[in-house]
């Protein structure tokens, strides 16, 4: 891996991390759903401005329109919207620290749905994963932190778990940015309803909200999405998945210096356990995709 792949997976995890911060300032001031809609009407048609300049078609297969139409509907309607809820009532850390075991779910369930067993090292990880979530979820449901947030969150991350298997169907057959944009088009069109129908469009206007709604929208949004297909065009996929095991660091570190969230130390020890077993299940995918290479 050279130095500027490993830049580039560096600036998408910090892009990434950094989401969960930015909501919490924006559903403190707005109605989460509906704003959560709006962003994405506005990033998907942007993205499908540059997928047309870059030539693509959004004549897609019928396999890459049924993917793409679950990746939109489970990682924008259902976890994105779901954590957005969420954040009126948990911290920005809490929440990152659970969407940051999406890699670890992935693994599990290739493991029960897909008959896809993970070697020892990987049983490893997928175990210490687990044991640091138990740490810090078990610590933080005794300090009194919002069962229905946490519930929403846990709903949230298995929704992603869904998109991100659902997502290798829609990029088999290429225009990878003309999909990005039409998924982010059917989540937005998957919440307009629910925020409509259920919320206040009541906004407390600041600075400080149209700078969140701003960089939510072009960073993690559009910027942090070019980086990874650039560091996948790379590397490839899986080399690109172990700078996930950054997330959860990265997430509660903004949420401590832009949020002013109180780090415990159990968070602070739970935190370097997923890391690791997150670390430990990617690092066993490359330890086998290099082993299959030798062979052939």
């Amino acid at each position: 891996m050279d130095i500027r792949a490993i830049l580039m997976g560096l600036a998408f995890a910090a892009m990434w991390s950094s989401a969960f911060t930015s909501a919490r300032i924006i559903v403190a001031s707005a109605p989460p759903l509906t704003t959560l809609a709006f962003r994405f009407l506005i990033s998907g048609l942007i993205a499908v401005i540059i997928a047309r300049l870059m030539k693509q078609t959004w004549h897609l297969t019928r396999a890459q329109w049924r993917a793409t139409i679950i990746f939109g509907i489970c990682q924008n309607g259902l976890y994105l919207g779901l954590n957005f809820v969420a954040m009126q009532w948990v911290e920005a850390s809490l929440a990152a620290i659970i969407a940051s075991t999406m890699p670890l779910l992935v693994a599990l369930a290739g493991w029960l749905f897909l008959k896809d067993a993970p070697k020892p090292v990987a049983m490893v990880g997928l175990a210490a994963g687990i044991a640091g979530v138990a740490l810090v979820m078990g610590t933080r449901l005794g300090q009194g932190v919002d069962l229905t947030g946490v519930i929403l969150c846990l709903v949230g991350v298995l929704a992603l778990t869904v998109a991100t298997m659902a997502l290798r169907g829609a990029l088999s057959g290429g225009n990878y940015m003309m999909i990005v944009g039409l998924q982010m088009l059917i989540g937005s069109a998957f919440l307009w309803p629910f925020g409509l129908a259920f919320e206040s469009l009541e906004v407390i206007w600041s600075p400080q909200l149209v700078a969140a709604f701003v960089y939510t929208t072009l960073v993690p949004g559009l910027a942090a999405t070019f980086i990874w297909v650039l560091l996948v065009n790379r590397i490839g996929a899986v080399r690109a998945a172990t700078f996930h095991f950054l997330n959860p660091f990265l997430g509660v570190a903004f949420a401590a210096l832009l949020l002013g969230e109180q780090l415990r130390t159990s968070d602070f020890i739970g935190v370097l356990v997923i890391a690791a077993g997150i670390l430990a299940v990617q690092l066993s995918h490359v330890v086998e995709i290099r082993k299959m290479q030798d062979k052939t």
